[in-house]
């Protein structure tokens, strides 16, 4: 290859990565909980026996989340307004749902990221770093806002995927055993797991929402990204975030599973667990610069979250009273982080709870947001040439059809 060659292509990979942005927000927001915590506690408890129910739900989801950036590449606006289209209802339960939510998931990415912060840096409790990385997000957020979300990301889930595929790779002794032979849970305790894994597994459904804010901000700042660019870069986004939770259950199933270890449930403790399985399969010498991966990674949910709550509140706010509030996202961004730490600090004997109601919640709503957007994209208020085929359509109406029929399944098991 010639040097002119060379920088040309060099130069052809900068534009490209300059058009995508919002693909890698979502794997950011997606990447978190989900993939460092429930897909390695799953291989650590049920080896590759999940995998079918990883697979299933990221292939149920695509579509819906999907269509989050289809609409806001189509119409120039995100879904709030969309939904608003669908009736005034709809928006109000979305309101309604997210504010019961948001600080409960932002207080758990946090607490994780604060506890693999103390694990790596080797001082500080779980407490101080929770206060630093919510007082550094915000201060971000306040002095970035969507581009420096939009660069920063990138670098971090390039690197993470990296780090992990290297990770899983290196774990693959020529002893080991592996089977995959997949597991249906029976008893209470396993479906609830598999219930809070599949729930945000590789998201909630609403982050479908955040994707189409996210596609509007890009969109404002490079109006020239067609609609292919912008489904590209979903794409990417997807693909990733479904590789490494794939990865993340590998290293739990090759690491952990059948030697009698078991994941704690306290931040602090999981953080230790986590990075030394990491040093495990790379080595003591890697162990710095995967803490460093894990709380990047951690740090970048808590980031993303900790934007797109009060984004998608203040809009919603604005949509509903018919006014415009020009501190809403601030107001938003103070009342998320005051009570994220209200609930670490006077709710924290409580977290487990919150975090399972959450997740049930996240999962038993799930047909309602992917009716919503099926509704949405399929009809009046989307521009013909934006709307689904007719395959996607099925595809999609299959999958609200298996989301529907594992709620019900679930709420059979209560009863």
């Amino acid at each position: 290859m010639t040097r002119r060659n060379y920088y040309r292509k060099k130069k052809k990979l900068i534009a490209t990565l300059k058009k995508l942005g919002p693909g890698f927000l979502f794997a950011g927001a997606a990447i978190g909980v989900s993939h460092l915590v429930q897909s390695t506690r799953a291989g650590a408890d049920f080896g590759f026996g999940l995998l079918w129910a990883l697979l299933l739900i990221n292939f149920i989801k695509y579509p819906f989340f999907e269509f989050g950036s289809r609409y806001a590449q189509a119409t120039g606006e995100s879904l709030l307004y969309g939904y608003r289209k669908l009736g005034k209802g709809v928006l109000i339960c979305y309101f309604l749902l997210t504010f019961a939510t948001m600080f409960t998931i932002q207080t758990a990415v946090t607490v994780v990221t604060a506890g693999i912060a103390a694990s790596v840096f080797g001082f500080g409790s779980v407490v101080f770093w929770t206060a630093i990385i919510t007082a550094i997000c915000f201060t971000i957020l306040i002095i970035g806002r969507y581009k420096v979300l939009d660069t920063l990301m990138k670098y971090i889930v390039i690197s993470l995927t990296v780090s992990t595929l290297v990770a899983v790779i290196l774990a693959i002794q020529p002893e080991t055993a592996i089977s995959f032979k997949q597991i249906l849970p029976k008893d209470p305790v396993s479906i609830a797991f598999l219930i809070a894994f599949m729930g945000w597994m590789p998201a909630p459904l609403d982050i479908s929402i955040w994707q189409s804010v996210w596609a509007v901000e890009k969109k404002k700042l490079d109006p020239s990204i067609t609609n292919k660019q912008s489904r590209f870069d979903f794409n990417i986004g997807f693909i990733v975030t479904t590789v490494l939770a794939m990865g993340f259950l590998a290293l739990g199933a090759l690491v952990m599973f059948g030697n009698g270890s078991s994941f704690s449930p306290k931040g602090g403790e999981f953080a230790n667990q986590l990075i030394s399985m990491y040093s495990y399969s790379l080595g003591e010498g890697a162990k710095i610069i995967i803490g460093i991966a894990a709380l990047t990674t951690m740090f970048s949910t808590s980031l993303t979250t900790l934007d797109a709550s009060p984004r998608v509140m203040h809009t919603t706010s604005e949509i509903l009273s018919g006014k415009i509030y020009k501190k809403g996202y601030l107001i938003w961004l103070l009342i998320l982080v005051m009570g994220t730490l209200g609930i670490f600090f006077f709710l924290v004997s409580e977290m487990g709870t919150l975090i399972k109601i959450a997740t049930i919640l996240s999962f038993l709503t799930a047909p309602f947001y992917a009716i919503s957007n099926y509704i949405l994209l399929t009809g009046i208020h989307t521009p013909e040439s934006a709307r689904p085929s007719k395959a996607m359509k099925t595809f999609s109406l299959c999958g609200i059809l298996l989301l529907i029929i594992f709620s019900g399944w679930y709420l059979s098991t209560l009863l």
